[in-house]
């Protein structure tokens, strides 16, 4: 199994701008590389939001395999996604 070096929620925005500036999906640019690469950190409150419905597994993930591994999968990309406080 391949496991990414780039974060789920990074991820999941860079997928999110993708989707409306590609035009193999909404958008209008055939080569959204880089304008991608620019905006991605503008869709992560929205990855954030899917990760936090993926929390819960349905009955058909669950079946598939440990729920309370998946949860704890889940709540580390989230924790991994928020900003580190700087205590002055």
């Amino acid at each position: 199994m391949d496991i990414s070096t780039t974060p789920v929620a990074e991820r999941i925005a860079r997928v999110l701008a993708a989707q409306r500036i590609s035009a193999n999906a909404e958008g209008t640019e055939e080569s959204a590389g880089a304008h991608v690469d620019q905006v991605w950190r503008d869709h992560l409150s929205d990855a954030l939001a899917v990760l936090r419905t993926l929390r819960e597994p349905d009955r058909t993930m669950a079946a598939a395999g440990d729920p309370a591994v998946w949860e704890r999968m889940v709540l580390a990309a989230i924790q991994e996604s928020k900003p580190e406080k700087v205590v002055l």
